[in-house]
């Protein structure tokens, strides 16, 4: 693949117009180069392949992602509902992930141990694209399945992606094309989004999301990205303030959705800041002590992996013992629990939002450090429970605390802004909450980024 013609200093980006800038005009896009650069590559035979062979992809790519994903939930209910049913329980007692998550740490400890790829990268480093590979797929699939149905706190989107990139590369050999660091590159890329459509069911936050932890653009794009995130976000809080203050319409391309909307007021807008920093201030520290703990899991992967594991598996049955609510609510990725959550909020007393705040949160840095799988739907439970406990605040709403709260954590440790906020609009249905999920997420990305990174975990 062609490189791209690089860019100029200059502050509209473009390139430097044919007579060299001598008349003093500015360039405020695109040079003629670049223009004539894309349509060059827009018109080349290989990259024309390469889009039909990606096209191509995407059909085994999402065929494979969601019988992963079936078999994946169908083991997770055997395990956590119809098992103890068998056995004579309503539900699963509170020791029950204590046999389960110990499985799992022995499995997953012979994986990293002795087959290609260790299972896949430690989840504590965050979502890659990176090192996809054919080989490494068998290691990476049976690690996600020997942790995430038994209970690991952690979610399916890290083996999607390897699972997606694996593919397009076996696919790719399979057909003789021919392998260079950019076709690996391109191919990963979109064999990876295939998967990861599947589990969030849009492929708008696939796209996106792949964007951002390809790094495309390096920290130029982010440096980009914040200021336009913002400043739309407080546009928009600009325009919803004005049309209801002085009953005048501008026009928008907004869909009319049935059912009554939240309405954002001052105070929102004020605790979204606020739960933002809260949030980083609690899972930094969380994140920090998961990477640290992945490196100490890789000098001895399979007792440490066990260890691990039966940690997260005593934060679990300690929760059911106190609460009597039901442990797989910190033992799991809290995927269906956050529907719960979102459906009936006030179901959840004080005492039981933070048993499982603090419950879970360790129970996730125990997994994140030495288990194998993704970091995203904990982080979006955990953001919407602190919501739900911050909700009484004066003047704060059930809703706009927990879109704030899932925005702040998902941007805390995915370090993916536009992700994060891409991800909690599709989940909420609406763009009503769109400000405050906008501030939050750039407020926790920048207090992340400000902040110390700690030891980068072991991959």
């Amino acid at each position: 693949m062609t490189e791209p013609h690089p860019r100029s200093d200059a502050p509209g980006g473009g390139t430097e117009p044919p007579d060299g800038g001598k008349n003093g005009r500015p360039v405020d896009g695109p040079g003629p180069q670049e223009a004539d650069l894309l349509r060059h590559l827009l018109r080349s035979p290989g990259y024309l392949k390469a889009l039909v062979f990606c096209a191509l992809i995407g059909i085994p790519v999402s065929l494979a992602a969601f019988w992963l994903l079936v078999a994946l939930h169908e083991l997770e209910g055997l395990l956590w509902a119809d098992l103890p049913e068998s056995l004579g329980w309503n539900a699963a007692p509170w020791w029950w992930p204590l046999p389960l998550l110990l499985v799992a740490g022995i499995a997953v400890g012979l994986i990293v141990t002795h087959l290609r790829g260790a299972g896949g990268h430690v989840p504590a480093s965050g979502l890659t694209t990176g090192g996809a590979s054919s080989a490494a797929l068998p290691g990476v699939l049976l690690a996600a399945v020997a942790s995430l149905p038994f209970g690991a706190v952690l979610g399916p989107e890290a083996p999607l992606i390897a699972l997606g990139g694996g593919l397009a590369l076996l696919f790719r050999d399979l057909a003789q094309a021919p392998a260079t660091p950019q076709s690996n590159t391109l191919l990963g890329a979109a064999g990876a989004a295939a998967a990861i459509a599947a589990i969030f069911g849009n492929p708008l936050i696939a796209a996106v999301l792949l964007i951002e932890v390809a790094g495309v653009g390096g920290p130029q794009l982010f440096a980009v990205m914040l200021p336009a995130l913002l400043s739309s976000g407080v546009g928009a809080l600009v325009f919803t303030g004005l049309g209801r203050w002085t009953g005048l319409a501008t026009g928008d391309l907004s869909l009319r959705l049935s059912g009554p909307l939240p309405r954002l007021d001052a105070p929102d807008v004020a605790w979204a800041v606020v739960i933002a920093v809260a949030l980083v201030a609690v899972l930094h520290p969380l994140l920090v002590g998961a990477r640290a703990l992945g490196g100490y899991v890789t000098a001895r992967p399979l007792v440490r992996t066990v260890l691990c594991a039966l940690g997260a598996a005593v934060c679990a049955a300690v929760y059911g013992l106190a609460t009597g609510r039901d442990p797989v609510e910190v033992a799991s990725s809290g995927q269906a629990t956050l529907g719960g959550l979102a459906a009936d909020p006030h179901a959840w007393g004080v005492g039981a939002l933070i048993a499982v705040l603090l419950f879970k949160g360790a129970a996730y840095a125990l997994c994140l450090g030495s288990l194998r799988g993704g970091p995203v739907f904990p982080a979006l439970f955990l953001g919407a429970a602190a919501g739900v406990l911050l909700a009484p605040l004066p003047g704060l709403g059930v809703a706009p605390a927990m879109a704030a709260g899932m925005a702040a954590a998902s941007a805390t440790v995915l370090r993916l802004p536009v992700s994060s906020v891409v991800l909690v609009v599709l989940l909420l249905g609406s763009s009503a909450m769109m400000p405050v999920v906008i501030l939050a997420a750039v407020v926790a990305f920048i207090v992340s980024e400000l902040l110390p990174p700690g030891r980068p975990a072991a991959h």
